[in-house]
């Protein structure tokens, strides 16, 4: 081979060299530009700081470094710069657990547990639960789990050991009130359903529902619970949303709908910039004839608060109560592929009239404050009190035993001869062992008969009677 053919021969390797490098550059120069586009925060000089600190950590880091928990950390920060109480990143299990909230059923045995001195004490079993099936009681105090004593374990943990996936069966060894010896019962694991809606009929046909949250079936509850009230002659609706702290919004205007005129706006969501207003108007089949009274308090909120607004502005609804909460904004929720969810405040809504309620809350109609005794903290689980101590919760003992018809003179919060006399007046009245000391058992008999005082009194609910007996009247007289 001459020179000029080596020299042609090694211009072309050159050349070929070059054109590689340059499609190899193009390649990475357009994946990069891709990825841009695809992840606009790439652009941004901020995530070189980020990708920074996680390719240091990864590398470096003396203890080393899960991957995930560094991404998740990161999201929780992200969200967490915004200062909003309401956006949340919530990774994997977390996550979970807040989308089954809002569902209809969870797997487990579907008991209510309380803790009394040590010890867990079935409260209650929730009906057509595996619990129910397996014939366990209320008052049935649990002693082992699996063979396992419970005795020093936290709530949380013991909650864990009766959770599990459906179809596994799990063996409690409890011990039942006038039984002797501890009886062993095996329970599969099932679906437990969740409710969010209950009713009862109340004197001169007022139908009472009350809703605890909005969930996935929410609507359909309320329907069968209406639909119930009406076969039983309801002339009047008494509507509970008090300490109901809102939920899905769907639901909430599927209910709307039965209430609010059609056409009329049950609530208007604006989102950011207000370049997109979504206007929810009523689809009513049928017109509501019955008066309606709401019930509200300070923990009213969010969806809760968009129903109320639009029985009040809308349906002619009286509400009764104090005002509520005030949480006038939307978020959306996103769960990604591994169980994490993302929600973020992406809106806020207004009532049909326009008006943003946040941290303003809704005024009631009539308002009627709730007695100071129900206003009162709960008392610690695993309190212990005794002569000579003192704090919060001796003046919240106080407070009760005073309330329910118990003597504790000054009730100064120290935990004196007169308040441990008051303790065991209470405790022999009730066949609890005598001993002036406070214990779980006692304090939870004392928050028992302050729930009964309170139902049998409720100043709301007695005013909202009234209401609606004198709307009731009011139409018949008109009629």
């Amino acid at each position: 081979m001459n020179r000029f053919g080596e020299k042609a021969a090694k211009q072309r390797q050159i050349t070929l060299i070059v054109l590689v490098v340059v499609l190899v550059a193009a390649g990475f120069a357009g994946g990069r530009l891709s990825m841009q586009l695809q992840y606009p925060i790439m652009k941004d000089k901020a995530f070189g700081n980020l990708s920074y600190a996680y390719n240091e950590i990864m590398a470096d880091y003396l203890n080393g470094a899960a991957s995930k928990a560094l991404v998740d950390g990161a999201a929780e920060g992200m969200v967490g710069s915004l200062q909003d109480p309401y956006s949340v990143y919530l990774s994997e299990d977390k996550g979970e657990a807040y989308m089954q909230s809002y569902q209809d059923h969870f797997v487990g045995i579907g008991v209510e547990i309380r803790q009394e001195d040590g010890s867990f004490i079935i409260d209650s079993i929730i009906k057509g639960a595996p619990a129910e099936k397996a014939k366990l009681m209320k008052e049935d105090r649990i002693a082992s789990i699996d063979g396992k004593s419970v005795k020093g374990l936290t709530f949380d943990e013991l909650k864990t050991k009766l959770q599990g996936k459906s179809g596994s069966k799990v063996s409690l060894q409890i011990e039942r009130q006038g039984g002797s010896g501890l009886l062993t019962i095996p329970v599969v694991r099932g679906d437990v359903p969740v409710l969010t809606v209950s009713s009862a009929m109340k004197s001169g046909g007022i139908g009472e529902i009350t809703i605890s949250r909005f969930a996935e079936k929410t609507s359909q509850e309320f329907t069968a619970a209406i639909e119930k009230l009406q076969k039983q002659g309801m002339k009047a609706l008494l509507l509970d949303l008090r300490g109901n702290p809102g939920g899905l919004l769907n639901p909430t205007i599927e209910i709307a709908n039965r209430f609010v005129p059609k056409g009329k706006t049950i609530v208007q969501v604006v989102y950011k910039d207000e370049k997109r207003v979504l206007t929810h108007k009523s689809s009513q089949k049928e017109p509501w004839k019955l008066p309606i009274a709401i019930l509200v308090d300070a923990h009213t909120a969010s969806s809760a608060e968009v129903l109320t607004a639009a029985l009040k502005d809308t349906a002619g609804a009286q509400v009764v109560g104090e005002k509520t909460f005030g949480k006038g904004i939307v978020q959306n929720f996103n769960q990604l592929k591994d169980g994490s969810v993302l929600k973020l405040t992406e809106a806020q809504w207004r009532t049909p009239d326009g008006q943003w309620i946040h941290k303003k809350g809704i005024e009631p109609n009539v308002a009627v404050a709730a007695p100071d005794y129900a206003l009162l903290p709960r008392l610690n689980v695993g309190l212990k009190l005794t002569n000579g101590d003192y704090g919060d919760q001796v003046v919240t003992v106080q407070k009760m035993l005073q309330t329910i018809g118990y003597d504790t003179g000054e009730g100064s919060g120290i935990y004196d001869e007169p308040t441990a006399a008051a303790v065991r007046a209470f405790q022999q009245k009730e066949s609890l062992p005598v001993t002036g000391d406070m214990n779980d058992r006692t304090a939870n008999r004392i928050m028992a008969k302050l729930m009964v005082k309170y139902q049998a009194e409720d100043p709301q609910l007695g005013k909202a009677m009234e209401l609606l007996q004198a709307a009731k009247s009011g139409a018949a007289a008109g009629s």
